[in-house]
């Protein structure tokens, strides 16, 4: 999930993170006797770090644990109570999130085998060049004699990776290699980190209609605001393929789908809902406007300067489209003011800005969405009494607003008939598919989860028939 854009700081601490797998430390570690291992069991949980994996069947000496931590300087308190333990010797110490990435994350697998010369003449050449031949003569065929009907391109240039900002194409590989794994476990989709050097908005442009003949969709990813939006529009407009920014659409069908059901689980409907946004980069305007679709009551921006409204000067139209559409009592000031009577608060921005005080001036049997990551604009642990329902980014917290919910699903029904867009109502029926997957919606579960079977199969199947509809389509499923 990517925070995009900071509001007004509020007075609320960033409290330490709970124990998380993101900084988990791989330990092998051989002790005298069970009662030592039982000793260094409890030394790290007092610490406050969780053991969560551990191999059946070792023996009672052994210790080969996955070890999660809030943070490095519990790490370190792990490393220093292992070293100091009595009738324990450590074998070895590291951080298993960086183990996981040596080497990278993807590879390329051959779909057939080349086992003698024969193949090799079908596979390469001679035999590659009448198919490349037939291809130029025919070139719907490329959808049906290359990898293209199933590759989709990361495409990234590295200004706005996760919450992390302007760190560059290299840093971003990691996260776009994560994604590309994504893609093949959850939707089967063969996606390619693509990070480049390219900062403008044209140079964005020309590598994406460059690449475009290889793939069959592009996925635009933490690419920063308010160049994104030009960016995709720009590609939508040249290439016949669905360009999809996942910061934005991703974010905004999984927040839309948990909405459709909190709004079941407190008895009111969307139409009368006001609703307050703070934090109005990629993900923030697309959150606004498929709610918008869907016909909700009211919706606030609040940007780093406070609400949108009517007086503000020079806005970009991604935030003027704010002022046009919603702020219809005409609200002025910063997040507090905005949040005051709001039904929903939607947090895309950044940690701890959100004061426990503010959110009790909401709405009764109001829902908050604190979806800074890791560490929301407000803990749920401090939501006060008037808050029914609670999502964050997180997956140590019910409702987790996960963007792998979605766009596995999106790209798999996309491909599938090879449509040439995503349209607001595609994004529209992935969402409320994807809320339907709730049967019971209760306020700790208005989303399914990310493992849960069949996730993408109903999005895709939905995102298929939708763009068939919508005549989008250049093949049936």
């Amino acid at each position: 999930m990517t925070t995009t854009e900071s509001s007004n700081p509020g007075p609320a601490a960033v409290r330490p993170t709970r124990p998380t797998t993101g900084y988990a430390l791989r330990v092998l570690a051989r002790c005298v006797d069970a009662a030592s291992v039982g000793r260094v069991r409890e030394a790290i949980t007092s610490s406050g770090a969780e053991i969560r994996r551990e191999p059946a069947g070792a023996d009672d000496g052994a210790i080969d644990w996955l070890v999660a931590c809030s943070g490095s300087a519990q790490q370190e308190a792990v490393r220093s109570v292992l070293e100091s333990a009595d009738g324990c010797e450590v074998v070895g110490i590291s951080d298993a999130t960086f183990d996981l990435h040596l080497g990278g994350k993807v590879a390329v697998a051959s779909r057939g085998a080349i086992a003698d010369a024969d193949d090799l003449a079908m596979a390469y050449t001679p035999g590659v060049g009448r198919v490349s031949t037939h291809i130029a003569e025919n070139p719907d065929t490329v959808w049906r004699y290359t990898g293209r009907s199933n590759a989709v391109a990361v495409l990234s240039n590295g200004t706005a990776v996760l919450g992390l900002g302007d760190i560059g194409p290299e840093a971003a590989m990691p996260v776009m290699e994560g994604k590309a794994v994504l893609f093949k476990q959850f939707a089967d989709v063969d996606a390619y980190p693509v990070c480049v050097r390219a900062r403008s908005v044209d140079e964005v442009v020309a590598v994406g209609a460059a690449i475009a003949p290889t793939f069959g969709g592009i996925n635009l990813e933490d690419i920063k605001a308010p160049e994104c939006f030009e960016i995709e529009e720009r590609l939508q407009s040249m290439l016949d393929i669905p360009i999809f920014h996942d910061d934005q659409h991703g974010t905004a069908i999984v927040v839309v789908a948990a909405m459709i059901n909190a709004a079941r689980v407190v008895g009111r409907p969307l139409s009368e809902m006001t609703v307050t946004i703070v934090g109005t980069g990629a993900a923030g305007v697309a959150c606004a406007h498929l709610l918008h679709e869907l016909g909700v009551g009211d919706i606030i921006g609040v940007d780093s300067q406070g609400i949108l409204h009517a007086g503000r000067e020079a806005l970009h139209s991604s935030k003027q489209w704010f002022v046009d559409h919603g702020n219809r009592s005409g609200r002025t000031g910063g997040a507090r003011e905005a949040i005051v009577g709001a039904d929903v608060l939607i947090g895309l921005s950044g940690p701890g800005i959100i004061d426990a005080s503010w959110v009790a001036e909401m709405a009764d049997d109001a829902i908050v969405f604190a979806l800074a990551n890791p560490v929301p604009e407000i803990m749920p642990e401090l939501m006060p009494d008037n808050i029914a329902v609670v999502a964050t980014g997180r997956s140590d917290y019910a409702n987790q607003i996960n963007n792998v919910l979605a766009f596995p699903g999106v790209f798999r029904g996309l491909l599938d008939v090879r449509a040439t867009k995503a349209t607001m109502g595609v994004k529209r029926a992935a969402a409320v598919a994807l809320a339907a997957m709730v049967d019971a919606p209760t306020a700790d579960r208005v989303i399914p989860g990310a493992f849960e079977p069949g996730v993408a199969d109903v999005v895709a199947k939905a995102v298929s028939e939708r763009a068939i509809a919508e005549g989008l389509a250049r093949q049936q499923v």
